[in-house]
């Protein structure tokens, strides 16, 4: 199988992911800046997030531009990164209505730290099929980025019931990690 169907349905799960993300973002009740302060937290919490499929979906593409061939693992593995990322818009739903509880706060760190596992998955999986000389497996290399990041999820899921604050700003440094270009796979495309 062809990389590109993947890719297009890929890119077709995490708009519908997106779109739900915004649909269900409530409006301020009245017309005040009062008003619109108070969701001010629930929309923060929309641009981490946003953010976040955003870099899935970014990474995912360059993954398989580097990608020749798939396999049934590969879709597996690409399904299991596909079902964190759909549960993103109900861990946003669950902080608004929770009052960003310690329990939401923590639970959007298992969806984030699985995706980023389900990505690690995907990026084995094609490795797997491709080959250890691929493209993709020269590129990843050991990965420090995606290890670094499960480090910090797994150390900011349990600080959610401690020191809720700097659970959600482990999350946003992972962002950080991440925003900054990674242009592995590039280089070797280029090569």
């Amino acid at each position: 199988m062809k990389a590109g169907r993947l890719e297009a349905f890929t890119d077709g799960v995490v708009a519908i992911a997106i779109t739900i993300m915004v649909l269900e973002l409530k409006v301020p009740e009245d017309g005040s800046l009062a008003a619109l302060a108070e969701r001010v937290p629930i929309l923060l919490a929309y641009v981490l997030s946003f953010i976040n499929v955003g870099l899935y979906w970014n990474n995912h593409h360059h993954l398989l531009q580097a990608t020749t061939r798939i396999d049934g693992r590969v879709l597996w593995a690409n399904l299991f990164l596909l079902f964190w990322l759909s549960l993103v818009p109900f861990v946003i739903r669950w902080l608004d209505a929770s009052n960003f509880s310690p329990v939401a706060t923590a639970s959007y760190g298992v969806v984030l730290g699985m995706a980023a596992i389900g990505y690690s998955l995907t990026e084995r999986a094609i490795i797997a099929c491709g080959g250890r000389e691929s493209v993709v497996a020269r590129a990843v290399g050991t990965d420090l980025k995606g290890k670094i990041s499960l480090g910090l999820y797994a150390l900011a899921i349990p600080l959610a019931f401690v020191l809720q604050w700097l659970s959600v700003a482990l999350y946003i440094l992972v962002i950080l990690l991440w925003l900054v270009p990674d242009r592995r796979i590039e280089r070797i495309v280029e090569e």
